[in-house]
């Protein structure tokens, strides 16, 4: 998610259900994984620590299984680095944040869903590019340790590195690979991001470099994101055609094909509308068709203070709940 998705919501209202498209015959799910992601903990990134249920709050348990209920076994929870590791990118964690945190991580992974630890941080730390690879490696050796034990949690590395080196991209989530492992988390996988918003539409022309990434338990899964409004940016409820969400994965589909890798569509979204659920319907498939690679995908975004937000999945008022649901229904595992 880009940080303009949180401004959105200042401007924009929730738009009505539009009627719904064709839907699928009841079938078993191609994917691995299907899920959300729960925001919350990562809101007021401009008040730092900031104050919880002010500023910034977790997921509710009990709309994640509502959600875990209808099929969903994944939940992306972003939080932010800054209020988790206080004072400085490697030092100690904050035990009440961390708490929060684990409990709610705990509440997933108690139903058989996998839990996706996400530093949702744009490759920055109190604004700043995040440089050192070392201090990245210590933050995510002591961030893993205390999940080390529960096979269910997922390390994602960092949400949306973006206008960075693309070769210290590469060292960043080399270091995070690294300090997890080391953190005796031998069993879990670990999801890495790309540069430019890991987009998917771009992902050959930027991260290429990142196929030489390794990971002595071969579970490195490639996290994309990939929003279908005219820029990618995920800030429009229009969809540019109904065949765009096909469009914008397949080069990067053929990518991992290529190069033996396997993915994730760690975010996407389209509007309430007949030409978006036709648009993420037709990708979906198509990810579906080629889950050789695809192990499955997440909605942006579920959450307790999303309001009207136009693809809030948050049950039971959410705008895409409530007019998206059955668009995605087929694809539950």
């Amino acid at each position: 998610m880009r940080l303009d998705h949180l401004a959105l919501l200042a401007a924009v209202a929730g738009s009505a259900a539009a009627s719904p498209v064709k839907s699928h015959a009841k079938r078993a799910s191609p994917f691995k994984w299907f899920g959300t992601s729960e925001s919350g903990a990562e809101f007021g990134e401009g008040n730092l620590p900031g104050t919880f249920g002010t500023d910034y709050t977790f997921p509710d348990v009990s709309t994640i299984k509502t959600l875990n209920g209808l099929g969903m076994n994944i939940f992306r929870v972003p939080f932010l680095i800054e209020r988790i590791a206080p004072s400085s990118l490697s030092g100690a964690l904050d035990d009440t944040y961390l708490g929060k945190l684990a409990s709610v991580v705990k509440s997933i992974t108690d139903t058989g869903a996998h839990a996706v630890l996400d530093p949702h941080n744009f490759g920055r730390y109190n604004g700043a590019i995040i440089s050192s690879a070392s201090d990245f490696q210590a933050f995510w050796k002591k961030l893993a340790g205390e999940f080390a034990s529960n096979e269910l949690v997922v390390f994602d590395t960092n949400n949306e590195f973006h206008d960075m080196d693309q070769d210290l991209v590469l060292k960043l989530n080399q270091a995070a690979i690294d300090g997890i492992r080391a953190a005796g988390a031998t069993t879990q996988y670990i999801f890495v991001e790309g540069n430019s918003y890991t987009g998917a539409w771009t992902w050959t022309d930027v991260n290429d470099n990142l196929k030489d990434l390794t990971d002595p338990q071969d579970k490195i899964v490639y996290e994309m994101h990939q929003y279908l409004d005219s820029d990618g940016s995920g800030t429009s409820e229009t969809c540019v055609s109904t065949t765009i969400g096909k469009e914008r994965v397949t080069a990067a589909t053929q990518w991992l094909q290529d190069n033996k890798k396997v993915g994730v569509l760690g975010e996407f979204a389209g509007g309430v509308n007949d030409q978006c659920k036709t648009a993420i319907t037709g990708m979906l498939d198509y990810l579906g068709d080629n889950s050789d690679v695809w192990l499955g995908a997440m909605w942006w975004a579920a959450g307790p203070w999303w309001g009207d937000y136009i693809f809030s999945l948050e049950p039971t008022s959410g705008t895409a709940y409530k007019g998206m649901l059955s668009t995605l229904k087929p694809y539950f595992v």
